[in-house]
């Protein structure tokens, strides 16, 4: 169910982008400082070892009377909101 609702947030964001139009109005630059690293010590390292003893977990199934509702549904008209979207590009060309 997580992952269904990661997607469904991918898709909606990805549908929200490909809407844009994109202009590219300025030049961009990007300094980034310099490091040196150097070693001072060489390093020795010993991983502790454990044995580990699981549980045992059977899973089985059994079946059981419980009480449940019964759901009815009827029809009913109801007014809705409506989205009209246009693109970036709509947009310019409108403009032009």
């Amino acid at each position: 169910m997580r992952n269904i609702i990661i997607v469904a947030c991918a898709v909606a964001a990805s549908f929200g982008l490909a809407a844009c139009d994109v202009q590219k109005t300025q030049e961009g630059n990007v300094t980034v400082p310099k490091y040196e690293v150097n070693q001072t010590q060489k390093g020795d390292v010993t991983i502790p070892k454990y044995d580990v003893t699981p549980p045992d977990i059977d899973v089985t199934k059994k079946e059981v009377e419980v009480t449940v509702p019964k759901v009815t549904t009827e029809k009913e008209t109801v007014t809705v909101p409506s989205v009209d979207i246009k693109t970036g590009g709509e947009r310019t060309a409108e403009k032009k």
